[in-house]
């Protein structure tokens, strides 16, 4: 059975989720929609890159991926359907596309040029239908190939033999601060480094050590770890960091090598 999940900033107090749906299914009764988050903060682009980029792999390849964040607001609306890791995505193109993975698409299709839909509700008129039929139906058969869509640039870690200065991507419901800082390049630069000491600076607090487990601190006490998603994560035992700590979304991270 096809998977089709859905994710967007509609939260779950009004009726657009159920419509959304309601409209995948009349399309086609024996699809499998699978929510991933309707909690995306309202128009953020960002936060919904991130939330898809830890989770679409985790689904069977061959998943459509139904992402409506910031679907409707300026003039030159365009929705788009694309093939990107084995995996098909309808969204608007807003450049999340670009966001979500260091491969680009094979192929990105504009879904609403032929048969054009003017629509004040796109993710129930436009997306939904195109999820649907991409669950039976090419890529192709959906609207012609585009040449260019939206791209973004995500936050990127600048890195040496001495340091490592990253930023923090995401504040997540616990309040635990996501940064980019990848553990394989920590490790390749530490190993460089002849695994010698090294800081860690967040704001105005500097660490000295990564623990690999949560419970390696007491409750109240603040950890450091690589997260399940290979990245590094600064948390509070049974705390919020972010509050505690004075550090949001984009704060640099800096980890300074003993020389």
């Amino acid at each position: 059975m096809a998977v089709v999940t859905f994710m967007s900033d509609f939260g779950t107090s009004d009726h657009y989720v159920a419509a959304v749906k309601a409209s995948i299914l009349k399309y086609d009764p024996s699809a499998n929609i699978v929510d991933i988050s309707h909690d995306i903060n309202s128009f953020d682009i960002g936060h919904a890159a991130y939330v898809l980029k830890q989770v679409f792999r985790d689904f069977p390849e061959g998943s459509v991926h139904l992402v409506s964040v910031d679907t409707v607001g300026r003039k030159s609306d365009k929705y788009v359907a694309a093939k990107l890791d084995n995996h098909f995505f309808v969204c608007p193109d807003n450049g999340l596309l670009s966001l979500i993975s260091q491969n680009r698409p094979e192929k990105v299709v504009d879904i609403n040029s032929v048969a054009q839909i003017s629509s004040t509700f796109p993710a129930k008129d436009i997306l939904a239908k195109a999820s649907a039929e991409l669950i039976s139906k090419s890529l192709d058969s959906l609207g012609p190939e585009v040449g260019q869509y939206i791209e973004l640039i995500g936050r990127q870690v600048k890195a040496t033999k001495k340091e490592i200065v990253g930023n923090v991507i995401r504040v997540d419901h616990f309040g635990n601060l996501i940064t980019n800082i990848e553990q394989q390049e920590f490790e390749t630069i530490h190993r460089i480094n002849k695994e010698s000491g090294y800081q860690i600076r967040a704001g105005r607090e500097q660490f000295s050590s990564i623990n690999t487990a949560f419970y390696q601190v007491d409750p109240g006490e603040c950890y450091l770890l690589f997260n399940s998603q290979g990245l590094l994560q600064i948390g509070i035992n049974k705390g919020n960091a972010s509050e505690l700590l004075g550090i949001q979304l984009d704060s640099p991270i800096f980890i300074t090598f003993n020389q």
